[in-house]
């Protein structure tokens, strides 16, 4: 490998090798950069936001789920049960009354072993949507243009509210809006419903009078151990959103 030396005439060995000088800096109007360089003063002005200090950033704003705008979930008299083991009944039996419906009957029982891993449970509550389905006066909740397990989001007080309806009717003139409840103590009428499901169906009454401003919005309940259809006043919804309160991780 050849070394260069600081004073290696790379011309030269440039064309050697064959290379052809074609211009150079001293060829292309401007003459020789050899001589001494003096530097000139530049004032350039910075426009004002560069000496202003940069704004904060917005804390970021958590969504509100209407089940948890506080108040009781059940009366007295509720067996206890875990929490994880009474979120995991209802989320098995809402997976059944979404996915039955649109099944043959025949088809029920393999459908619910293959959605729930534990037979037990399985069974369980298999038998309490079987009663849901079987029930004449219920069968408008499972119609072909209903709809299952709606995301739906709009604004409470300002804040983001994002939730899902377990069943969902929207004709020309009114919007129904379905939350199932598997409670063990089912209240005797609208008055006696827990506070906290009267606060999440008045925030899910609020978003899809948003959605359908032109629409009559009702709420209603489906005790799904009944099973039983009962449905909301508008007052009482309405009043019991008013009493809700803003959990206080979401506040930025």
């Amino acid at each position: 490998m050849q070394k260069f030396s600081a004073h290696f005439d790379y011309e030269t060995a440039a064309r050697a090798r064959g290379h052809r000088h074609i211009a150079g800096v001293d060829e292309v109007g401007r003459g020789p950069l050899a001589g001494p360089v003096t530097a000139a003063a530049v004032t350039r002005s910075l426009p004002d936001w560069t000496f202003r200090p940069a704004p904060l950033l917005p804390r970021e704003v958590v969504a509100l789920s209407p089940s948890d705008l506080g108040g009781a979930k059940s009366l007295p008299g509720e067996p206890p049960s875990p929490d994880a083991a009474v979120r995991a009944r209802g989320t098995a039996l809402h997976l059944l009354l979404e996915r039955l419906p649109s099944l043959d009957r025949a088809d029920w029982q393999g459908q619910a072993a293959a959605l729930i891993p534990d037979p037990v449970l399985a069974a369980d509550v298999l038998a309490e949507a079987r009663a849901v389905l079987d029930d004449p006066t219920l069968g408008f909740l499972f119609a072909p243009d209903t709809l299952a397990e709606v995301a739906v989001t709009g604004l409470w007080l300002g804040r983001p509210v994002t939730g899902s309806i377990d069943r969902l009717i929207v004709t020309p003139d009114r919007v129904l809006i379905v939350d199932y409840k598997s409670n063990a103590v089912i209240p005797p009428d609208p008055a006696s419903v827990p506070e906290g499901i009267l606060r999440q169906l008045g925030a899910y009454a609020q978003v899809l009078g948003q959605i359908y401003p032109d629409r009559r919005i009702e709420t209603a309940v489906l005790w799904t151990r009944a099973p039983w259809f009962m449905s909301l006043p508008p007052g009482i919804v309405r009043g019991a959103l008013s009493r809700a309160t803003i959990p206080r991780a979401t506040i930025p």
